[in-house]
């Protein structure tokens, strides 16, 4: 089933019907029993938080989907992020920033630093915030990192990469691989076209690959063992032990690009969600 709406997903060509197709379709309760969600706006920016119940005031996630920079904010997320809360017990603001190609690159970078410069001015303290994204908001959150750390702001307590991109030219060797159930390699670079809008894709606001990872928080990588970006997320893990950050990879065998959207109906999905909380949580305390 998950190849055959990949193969639906990947022939479509035009955004808008891209959207629409991706957004379309609910099966049964989104967030988890107990779990709301409602509409805010954090630094200037919309998105929706996600509270589980009795959760600290003090304490949050940022959370910045995926979609190739180009597609929304969708139940697919929604679904992933209150397993998340539920299951670390914490408050989430989901940063609907910008979409390309109506705002290329570097318009969803400059979202998300706002939307976390807006978490750090509600009174929340940088100790007690944790930055969490997959595949393209696995990307925004480094550049979210990055930018914070170039900039003099506190960093968070700890951050979580899921099936992240890092290397917009996709040098990884596992890019070309044909195994992943979800992510083309073709759709994945068409979006990238769209994302870049002409930019160099060297740049480390866009491709952290290409930058510098010193000094950032703990990091949790998290990738499919069949997926086309596990070398991204390998590399990733290299690269941040090597800078000095402590970075765990954890690789799930037979998962493709964030099979996290199948909780709760899929074990694997759910026990890494509750990886990623146990991972944040440990960190916030």
């Amino acid at each position: 089933m998950t190849r055959a709406l990949s193969a639906r997903m990947c022939s479509i060509k035009d955004i808008r019907r891209l959207r629409a197709f991706s957004g379309a379709g609910k099966s049964g309760p989104v967030l988890p029993k107990g779990v709301a969600g409602s509409p805010g706006t954090v630094g200037g920016v919309g998105g929706e938080w996600i509270r589980p119940p009795d959760c600290p005031p003090d304490a949050a996630i940022l959370y910045l989907h995926g979609g190739a920079w180009t597609l929304g904010w969708y139940d697919s997320h929604r679904r992933l992020v209150g397993q998340l809360c539920r299951d670390s017990g914490l408050a989430a603001f989901a940063a609907d920033y910008r979409l390309a190609p109506e705002h290329p690159f570097p318009a969803a970078p400059e979202d998300c630093l706002a939307a976390y410069r807006g978490l750090l001015a509600s009174g929340i303290p940088a100790s007690r915030l944790a930055l969490a994204g997959d595949s393209a908001g696995g990307n925004l959150v480094l550049a979210t990192l990055m930018a914070a750390r170039d900039s003099g702001d506190p960093l968070p307590a700890a951050a979580v990469c899921i099936s992240p991109m890092i290397d917009l030219l996709a040098t990884g060797e596992s890019f070309g691989a044909g195994g992943d159930a979800l992510l083309d390699a073709g759709f994945a670079m068409e979006n990238v076209r769209r994302y870049l809008g002409g930019a160099d894709p060297r740049d480390p606001r866009a491709s952290p690959y290409y930058g510098d990872l010193s000094g950032l928080p703990p990091l949790l990588v998290q990738a499919g063992g069949d997926e086309i970006l596990l070398s991204d997320a390998r590399r990733l893990e290299a690269m941040a032990r090597a800078a000095g950050v402590q970075a765990e990879l954890s690789v799930w065998p037979g998962m493709w690009h964030v099979w996290h959207t199948f909780a709760p109906w899929m074990k694997e999905a759910a026990d890494a969600i509750a990886q990623a909380a146990s991972f944040i949580r440990s960190r916030i305390g």
